[in-house]
């Protein structure tokens, strides 16, 4: 399948925080090969619940950004002070990072930090007034609607109020709907809210681990794609390759439709990503 896409289109991918030496040093291999591939604008590095995983978030960050690719680290407001946001903030500035991905952040099971931030648009108004211009800030986009929200209306009001208090763009939960990001963005044109809102896209390699991320963050599966993925979830390469077909599908028609770049969840994996890749021909 051959793509066409605007050279000013953003493409990224993200990783989340290793918990041994063996899987950072996984990691990096695949930081190497997407190099190599994909090129991408910036990697992001993923933030625990509660920011459980806020050390080796900033750990993973500071190897990361010994190389070439610039790194976003998220920061969410769950479980930090305005303290450690600040301390956060100003080790990122001293490392010459210059993007961030703002989010409120799940909750945790069981937390007795305290919470001097309850929504993300707070966390957003908090670094553009300690640090002004210097972060581009991503946020995040729910074109299926937050799992948490009581109304799809009362979802897009807080996706309002986080641009209007000083994000640049939106990285979208990933989805297997391209109407719900259409819808989605509609409703971006209706409010006048003029920023990028990147796709965010998740290759499809492991049946039982989709169902279980998909069902905890509310993105939809199609009842067609979860049928074969089910038939063909104790053969492997029949199922990496029906994932691959669909997935290169949606993000060819993403970007036949406008949409400013995709955003890839790599699980710390190039290979998915950079097949899906090699048959956009972008």
């Amino acid at each position: 399948m051959i793509t066409t896409s605007d050279a000013s289109n953003i493409y990224s991918c993200e990783f989340f925080p290793p918990k041994t030496d063996a899987g950072m040093k996984k990691l990096l291999q695949a930081r190497d090969h997407l190099d190599q591939v994909i090129q991408p604008a910036f990697y992001s590095v993923t933030f625990g619940a509660g920011g459980s995983s806020r050390d080796r978030t900033v750990e993973t960050v500071d190897q990361l950004s010994q190389h070439n690719t610039p790194v976003a680290p998220h920061i969410s407001c769950i479980g930090s002070s305005r303290q450690q946001i600040r301390q956060m903030l100003d080790h990122y500035i001293a490392s010459g990072v210059t993007r961030l991905v703002t989010l409120r952040g799940d909750m945790p099971e069981q937390s007795s930090t305290a919470n001097d931030f309850k929504h993300a648009s707070e966390l957003v108004e908090f670094i553009r007034a300690e640090t002004g211009g210097h972060f581009q800030i991503e946020v995040a986009a729910y074109p299926e609607y937050h799992p948490e929200s009581h109304t799809p209306q009362s979802d897009f009001e807080y996706f309002k109020r986080k641009v209007q208090a000083g994000a640049d763009s939106a990285i979208t939960q990933y989805f297997y709907n391209l109407d719900a990001y259409l819808h989605f963005m509609d409703n971006c044109e209706k409010a006048n809210l003029d920023v990028p809102v990147v796709p965010g896209v998740m290759p499809i390699t492991n049946f039982q681990g989709l169902v279980r991320f998909s069902d905890n963050c509310g993105a939809e599966i199609p009842r067609w794609i979860r049928k074969q993925l089910e038939a063909y979830q104790d053969d492997n390469d029949s199922l990496f390759a029906f994932g691959i077909e669909v997935v290169t599908s949606l993000c060819s028609r993403l970007l036949e439709q406008g949409a400013p770049g995709l955003h890839f969840y790599t699980l710390n994996q190039s290979k998915a990503t950079t097949e899906i890749w090699h048959r956009l021909r972008i």
